[in-house]
Order: C-alpha cells, then structure tokens, then sequence
C-alpha cells in the first residue's frame, strides 16, 4: 500500500504514513511530546506529595512548642557524706580535720550520684495528642475539590480540605463519584468542582448542560455551599473547542447565580497567558495552578464567611 498524507488529530500537521485509518491518528512527535507530558505530570506529582509531607511534619511540630508554665525538672539532692570514726586501735590520738571548700563541696554536689531506688522521671508526649484534642473538641466537615485533571496540582492553605482528581473525567463521572460518596451520609462544609474540558469533546452542547445540572443538584444535596469553576481556554486546539468552551463558561456563569451556586470564571485570568499552562496548552503549569488555587481558596472562604 502506497503512504498517503494523513492530518494529526493533535497538531493537524500531515503525515507521511501507511495507516489505513486517519481518525484519532496521532504523529510520531505528538506521541513522544504526550509521553514526555505524563512523565512530567508524574515528577509534579512526586513533588507535590513531598511538599505535603513537609507541611504536615511542620504543622505537627508546631503543636509540639514546650510550654513556659511546664513545671521545673527535678534536681538531684546528694546526702551529706557519714563522719568518718576512728577505729578502736586509734582512740584517743589527735586527728587532723581539714577544711572543705565550697567549691569542692559544690562540685561533689553536682557529680554525686542519685541515691539507691531513685529514678529520674522521664516526659513522656504524644506528639498526635495536639491533632487528637483538637478535632475531638470542635470537628467541622472538610471541604471537599473535586475535578478532572486540571486540579491535579491544587493546594488548598487548610488542613481539612479534600482534593480528589479524576483525570479524563466529565460531569456525569463527578456526579457519579459524588453519589459514591453520599452513600456513606458525608457531608461537607464546601464543595468545589472544576470540570467541563473534556466535555466539550462530546460536541453535545444541550447533553453537557444537563449533566452539568444534575451533577450540581447533587452537590447542593451534600453541602450548604457549592462552587463550579468555570473551565479554562486552552491553547493549541481548534477554534470550535475554544467557542464551546467559552459557551459553557457563559453559561455557568448565568445558570449558577440563579441556582445559588457559586461561580469562578477563570476566563478572564488564564485567556492570552500561555506561560500559565503546560506544553500540551492544557494543563496549567506550577503558576496557574497557584493561580487557580487561589481563586478556589478564596472562594471558599467568601463563601463559608456569607
């Protein structure tokens, strides 16, 4: 068979290949940049997981501060030595007493060991005691993010949220893990949900809205206070993902006022920066995720102070 010029379904550059089929055909260059994405993707998370580690070792110590009221440590108190006695053959003969000085006497103090069946009390601490006393005497529900792969690098400032990613996932894949989650009667303070990406794939503009609803609907079952972040533009990609984009994003961000929920439009941050995104032009890279999880952190905190 004869190669033929075959458009890649990532760059749309042709290609010189024998394939028989040209849907979903992607170029040698696109495979070897999407394996690079991945290994990077792995290494951020690496690093992420090792930061998290460190604030939480952090958090830990700093509930481990001695305290100045603590009761002094025992001092060790050295008995005076016995009077020496002359023994019987010696009676009555001059002994010659020398005087101790207090320095000597000091020194001995210090250097004297503790008296037979005498222990030396050891402080013993729980280092978890601090997070122990502190949920058990005012527990309040976590807040929950949850999302596609676009949150995979969120960092949320409290120590009783929840990130949960699902990469690749749609709405109808949030809705189902969020009613995997209410079985077991959880409630949260919050719910923050960044999706719509991979939506827009679909070309199903009326199926996307609906499953957007009934995954909200849900939400606001499980959480006094819902947030829907609206997605983000993406680079490299066609101008019709880009329009659907941007129609779901108008649409959130009339739809949520009037169901009381609350909306993050990311449009305006993220539109024309392409050095807050990876090198696929999707994900966003260490800057928009700080970007992005300041806008979800100070959501949530304008919403639970309302």
């Amino acid at each position: 068979m004869a190669p033929s010029l075959i458009p890649c379904a990532v760059c749309e550059m042709y290609s010189l290949t024998n394939t028989v089929s040209s849907e979903d055909f992607t170029c040698g260059k696109c495979r070897r940049l999407v394996e690079m994405t991945e290994r990077i993707a792995e290494l951020e998370e690496r690093i992420r997981n090792l930061y998290l580690i460190r604030e939480t070792e952090v958090l830990i110590d700093s509930f481990l501060v001695p305290d100045a009221h603590q009761p002094s440590q025992p001092v060790s108190v050295s008995t005076p030595a016995p009077v020496p006695v002359a023994p019987s053959g010696q009676q009555g003969s001059w002994v010659t007493a020398r005087r101790k000085s207090h320095k000597r006497a000091s020194v001995a103090t210090r250097q004297a060991p503790p008296p037979p069946g005498h222990h030396t009390p050891v402080r013993v601490q729980n280092r978890f005691s601090p997070l122990s006393e502190a949920s058990a005497g005012s527990y309040s529900p976590p807040s929950l993010v949850i999302g596609d792969s676009i949150v995979r690098n969120v960092r949320i400032p409290a120590p009783a949220n929840k990130i949960l990613c699902f990469p690749g996932a749609r709405a109808s894949d949030i809705r189902a893990n969020l009613k995997s989650l209410a079985k077991n009667n959880r409630r949260y303070s919050s719910i923050a949900i960044h999706v719509g990406a991979n939506d827009v794939r679909l070309r199903q503009s009326e199926i996307t809205k609906d499953n957007f609803i009934e995954m909200l609907e849900l939400a606001k079952t499980m959480s006094d206070t819902v947030i829907c972040s609206g997605p983000l533009p993406q680079f490299r990609r066609s101008d019709e993902t880009c329009s659907r984009l941007l129609d779901i994003n108008r649409w959130l961000s009339e739809w949520c006022p009037k169901n009381k929920v609350g909306f993050i439009n990311n449009w305006p941050i993220f539109r024309g920066k392409p050095g807050l995104f990876g090198r696929d032009g999707i994900h966003p890279n260490w800057a928009g995720a700080t970007q992005l999880s300041k806008k979800l952190a100070h959501s949530l905190r304008t919403k639970k102070q309302n």
